[in-house]
């Protein structure tokens, strides 16, 4: 490899490293966990959806269309919310109107700042930063989101007995739920807050990893990680506090009475 002249993968690389995976399979089936056909399922739809999302990729890249990008992000979006909807058993009142609102605020506001602040690239739509930025940004609020959703209503149901005294005794219904919400936003953080003291000691970020393999200089791809790495866990933040700042109110009537959903 000269230079910056990244070494390119062949299908056959490819189907050497999916042997992997295979090996995966395998020892899940000697030990009888029954999840092989899952982690087939996995595989064979990452591999699908990579391939067709990086052929995608290559055209909007060509055309770089305004359009096209914003579609992309959209799209982005929508599959998120239904990601997030298909991991929560026990949704609040109008949880996709919550985790809508919340994401496009949390997430396009780290995206704005990172990409039209900080990088400030031109024009505004390269997707060649915009998309896999965001998608970043997105991705990791999602963990973020979700868990924050979850925890809320799991306290909620847990603690009815315990807020209903609250209200009974004048607290108000965001007083008697502060310590679901409290311990809620305190999950959502929690992965982010790992992974920010694991970075550079225990594991090489991903995009760090790839910036260096493309030949980038360590230093400039280290600058690159922790930007996106603050963008993420503030777009992880303000998601999942408007997440809990707005969930918790629709579990309460306008006389501070828990709802039925609560249940």
């Amino acid at each position: 490899m000269e230079g910056s002249k990244i070494v390119t993968l062949n299908l056959l690389d490819l189907t050497m490293t999916y042997g992997l995976v295979l090996v995966a399979i395998a020892l899940a089936r000697l030990r009888n966990i029954g999840q092989e056909w899952q982690m087939v399922w996995a595989s064979v739809r990452m591999v699908i959806q990579l391939f067709a999302v990086g052929s995608l990729l290559h055209l909007v890249f060509a055309f770089k269309s305004p359009l096209a990008v914003m579609t992309i992000l959209l799209v982005m979006g929508l599959c998120t919310l239904q990601v997030v909807g298909g991991r929560i058993k026990h949704k609040m009142p109008h949880f996709y109107r919550v985790m809508g609102v919340s994401l496009l605020a949390g997430c396009g506001g780290a995206t704005f700042v990172l990409c039209g602040l900080v990088i400030n690239y031109s024009p505004w739509y390269d997707p060649r930063y915009l998309i896999p930025l965001a998608g970043m940004i997105i991705g990791n609020s999602m963990n973020g989101a979700s868990l924050a959703a979850e925890r809320l209503a799991a306290g909620i149901r847990e603690r009815r007995e315990e807020i209903e005294t609250a209200v009974c005794l004048g607290a108000t219904a965001r007083q008697a739920s502060e310590p679901v919400v409290r311990q809620a936003f305190q999950a959502a953080l929690m992965p982010t807050i790992n992974t920010m003291a694991a970075m550079g000691i225990v594991s090489l970020p991903g995009m760090m990893t790839g910036q260096i393999l493309s030949g980038t200089e360590p230093i400039i791809a280290v600058r690159y990680q922790i930007a996106i790495m603050c963008a993420i866990t503030g777009a992880v933040g303000i998601t999942s506090y408007l997440i809990l700042l707005q969930g918790y109110r629709h579990y309460f009537t306008d006389a501070h009475q828990l709802r039925e959903e609560a249940s």
